[in-house]
């Protein structure tokens, strides 16, 4: 496996499914969209976002690649 001419060299815009960095870079830009439409990331639990509304908190729950949102109203 691998490349058959070693002096040929890609640089890569994004992760490519399946790496070990494509995880981390997925979790990385959640995280900046959250951030961006106002959730906070807890300090206690890093799966844990809170964002207040006029209704009360909202919590955002993620784990692995499914998320889970508790409120009384949206």
């Amino acid at each position: 496996k691998g490349f058959e001419e070693g002096d040929k060299v890609c640089k890569l815009s994004k992760s490519i499914y399946g790496l070990k960095q494509a995880s981390k870079a997925w979790n990385d830009r959640f995280n900046e969209f959250v951030a961006r439409i106002g959730f906070q990331r807890c300090k206690e639990d890093s799966c844990l976002y809170v964002r207040q509304s006029k209704s009360g908190p909202v919590y955002l729950l993620l784990y692995v690649d499914d998320v889970l949102i508790i409120c009384k109203d949206l």
